[in-house]
């Protein structure tokens, strides 16, 4: 059966054979083909500030793709992707990288396991995979939250704005400006 999965990317560390994070980005796409992959859409990348000890700014993008494989049989092949960029996973989380590979959302809903979570945790929070995600596929809803991914991403980019004061009014008025104010 034919599962489709959105998977986030992220690069920012020069590889010296590779290339650039942007140009690292573009080559996922052709590698995921060729392992019998349909790529169905490419997001633009974007750069966006580090999350964590890492101090260099990231190369962010996402793509749509179906598959056969099953959940962790794509986990597999994008970790076998990331070592072939000498990604580290050992140590220090988010920390620079030449490649990192996260599965997002998957066309069968939620997937728990030891190794694999889908819905990605975090995706909710980080306006740098909704972003580039809501470019390729803004009405997939997330199955936890019912929200679209551009519903996800709208919440992260709005303005915030700060709550308006609020004034007691009526008889208790006086009594509440006089515990607060005539201490």
């Amino acid at each position: 059966m034919r599962e489709f999965y959105l998977v986030a990317l992220g690069s920012n560390q020069r590889h010296h054979r590779f290339g650039s994070p942007r140009v690292i980005l573009g080559s996922v796409a052709g590698i995921l083909e060729s392992a019998e992959c349909n790529v169905l859409a490419v997001a633009p990348v974007i750069t966006s500030d580090p999350v964590g000890p890492s101090m260099r700014r990231y190369a962010n993008g996402a793509l749509l793709l179906a598959t056969e494989r099953k959940p962790e049989e794509l986990l597999r092949l994008l970790k076998q992707i990331e070592a072939a960029y000498d990604r580290d996973n050992r140590g220090q989380r988010w920390r620079s990288r030449t490649l990192d590979l996260d599965i997002i959302l998957w066309s069968g809903g939620a997937y728990e396991s030891k190794i694999l979570t889908i819905p990605h945790r975090l995706f909710r929070e980080r306006r740098f995979v909704t972003g580039p995600a809501s470019a390729i596929c803004g009405d997939w809803r997330d199955p936890s939250t019912n929200f679209t991914v551009k519903q996800l991403h709208a919440r992260l980019t709005k303005p915030h704005t700060p709550p308006r004061e609020r004034r007691v009014v009526g008889p208790l008025a006086q009594s509440v400006e006089q515990l607060t104010f005539n201490q």
